[in-house]
Parts: structure tokens; C-alpha cells; sequence
């Protein structure tokens, strides 16, 4: 955490162990949240910077696949960067995590997205997300895309197929991206971070793990047409375990340095029992999956198990879990998780 060390020599030039802990997390949280606001939007130029030049024909993964690698890649880097800080800033800035961050279905009420490339109606990581990975959605998210327009007009991903698209999807879409999180980058700046709502977040991320794992049955997951959402995950863990370490000289502070270390290992745990999982894609959902009654053949299989994981470490109300642990740090330090 140098980030952090610099960030402490720029305020004051005193000593972070000199500084009452409230003051110090505080810092700690705004210096890791600003430096991957910093990411975020970097990755976000790098996608515009990469895409083609508008021409008559579009672009697509077959006729330009150096491009598109590149803007793939610059957009995993970009989702890496907000999941790291998600938990904390969800609640500063309600309105943008809609715009950068929201779901197809979320924007559906609003009406048919004609234009999925200009950067308005349907916005943000995932409607970028659904253009660069156009030929390789699975069919399920198709159909429940579709499903959502049921009855009326419904317009399918597609990579852009003529200049004007092209255009859009660079100077409209991807700036939108960029226009939103360079604005949010200036409103926090100035920002008094509150500690408390930061650590409720880190808690609230814990017991999102396994509501993400659910979305997948019915291809309501997040980074559905990357097939990336485990990489979500890893890096929404990741995040949390740094912003949680921000926490802990408070926690040493007041005497509970136990707990602090139990819940550093069982957030390392989890980050193993990831790290076994191939690839960025969930595992594949059970044939017939029924969440509410799974076979034990379902149970056994990864999907099943990781679930069931999960459904354990984030229940804060399941003596020993994760989130109980996570809840009862937060009551040691005045803070109160609902």
C-alpha cells in the first residue's frame, strides 16, 4: 500500500501511527479508492484509445481482432478497477454506479434502446461489455434479454456495422464511460469519506458473493456476455480485503486484534478457494438447477458447492460465518451493520 504511505507525506508529512485511528482509515479507504479511480478511468482511455477507426463496414472480432483483444483486455482492467472499490463508493455516488455499473435488465423500464451505441438509454461497463463480446453471448442471456421485451421491439448485440456506429460507440458510449468516472474522480476529491459507511459496504460486498453466484442460474449474472463474473468476484474480494485492512489498527486499538487476524485468514481463504476455480467464468449451472430444492448431484458439483460456500460465509446471521465475524468488528469500533 505505497499509495498510501504517499498519500499520508502529501496531507501532512506526519506519521500514520500518529494519527487517531478513525482519521487514519479514513485516509487509508480515500488514498486506495482515489488510486483506483485514477485505474479505472485510465483503462477506460485506453479502451477509446484502442477501438478502430469509424469506416464504412463497422468493426468486429473477425475483421479486426487486434482491436478488439485490446479493447477486451483494456475493459477487464477497467471492471477489475471499480469491483476493487465498489463496496465503497456505492453509496457516494448512487446515480453514477446506475450509469457505469447497471445491468440491461435495470435500464429496461426506460424503454427500447434503439441505439445501443450512442451512450444514451442503456450506458456504462456492461453496455460496452455487450458490444465487444457480441459474437460470443450465450444463448441463455440471449433469451433473457429478449424475454424482457417481450411483446415488443427487441435489439440484439452487435458488434457496429457502419461508420456511424463506429463513431458512436467511440465518441458516445465509451465517452460517456469516460465523461462519468472522470466526474466522479472530481466529486471525490473533495469528498469527507465516512469510515462507517465504508466498512457497512465492505460488509454489504461479503454478502453479495453469493447473490452473484445465484444471478448466474438465470443468466442474470453480471459480466454475462464476457463470461467473466468469478474475475468480478475475485477482484470485489480483493477490494474488500484491502479496504477491511484499513480497519485494522482501529480494531488493534481497541483490543480485538484476534478477530482482526481470523477474519484476514478467512478472507485469504476464500480468495484460495477462488484461485482454484479455472478461468474467469463461474462454473457451469447444473442442468435443472433448482436453487431452492438442489439434488445432491447438484450440491456436489462446483457450481453447487461454491454456492453453498458462499451461502454459509455471507449469511451474518449463521454464528461463525465471515459476515457474522465482519459484523461483530464493525460493533467493536462503533459501527453498526444492518
Amino acid at each position: 500500500m505505497a499509495v498510501i504511505a504517499l498519500w499520508y507525506l502529501a496531507v501532512g508529512g506526519g506519521r500514520a501511527v500518529d494519527l487517531p485511528p478513525a482519521q487514519r482509515v479514513t485516509l487509508d479507504v480515500k488514498a486506495y479508492v482515489a488510486s483506483e479511480m485514477d485505474a479505472l478511468e485510465r483503462a477506460a482511455r485506453e479502451l477509446q484509445a484502442a477501438a478502430p477507426p469509424p469506416d464504412a463496414d463497422g468493426w468486429s472480432a473477425a475483421a479486426d481482432p487486434i482491436a478488439v483483444r485490446r479493447m477486451r483486455a483494456s475493459w477487464g482492467r477497467m471492471r477489475a478497477a471499480y469491483e476493487h472499490i465498489e463496496a465503497a463508493i456505492t453509496v457516494l455516488f448512487p446515480e453514477t454506479d446506475v450509469a457505469i455499473d447497471a445491468r440491461y435488465e435495470a435500464f429496461a423500464e426506460a424503454g427500447i434502446d434503439r441505439e445501443p451505441f450512442d451512450g444514451r438509454g442503456v450506458t456504462g461497463m456492461h453496455a460496452i461489455e455487450r458490444v465487444l463480446w457480441a459474437d460470443e453471448i450465450p444463448a441463455a442471456v440471449r433469451a433473457f434479454e429478449a424475454s424482457l421485451r417481450e411483446g415488443s421491439v427487441y435489439v440484439p448485440a452487435a458488434f457496429p456495422a457502419d461508420a456511424r456506429q463506429a463513431a458512436g460507440f467511440r465518441d458516445g458510449l465509451v465517452q460517456r464511460m469516460i465523461d462519468d468516472v472522470a466526474s466522479m474522480r472530481r466529486e471525490f476529491r473533495p469528498l469527507a469519506l465516512d469510515p462507517a459507511a465504508a466498512y457497512r459496504g465492505v460488509v454489504a460486498s461479503m454478502r453479495e458473493q453469493s447473490e452473484k453466484v445465484d444471478l448466474a442460474a438465470t443468466a442474470e449474472e453480471e459480466s454475462r456476455y464476457a463470461q467473466r463474473t468469478l474475475a468480478d468476484m475475485r477482484a470485489n474480494l480483493e477490494g474488500g480485503a484491502v479496504i477491511f485492512g484499513c480497519f485494522r489498527p482501529w480494531l488493534h486499538a481497541e483490543g480485538h486484534a484476534a478477530l482482526a487476524d481470523t477474519i484476514d485468514g478467512r478472507l485469504r481463504r476464500l480468495q484460495a478457494r477462488y484461485a482454484t476455480l479455472p478461468g474467469d467464468a463461474l462454473p457451469a449451472v447444473p442442468e435443472g438447477w433448482n436453487p431452492d430444492a438442489p439434488t445432491p448431484a447438484h450440491q456436489a458439483s462446483p457450481y453447487g458447492a461454491l454456492r453453498a460456500e458462499l451461502l454459509a460465509e455471507s449469511d451474518p446471521d449463521r454464528e461463525g460465518s465471515l459476515a457474522a465475524m465482519m459484523v461483530r468488528a464493525g460493533q467493536a469500533i462503533g459501527v453498526e451493520v444492518r
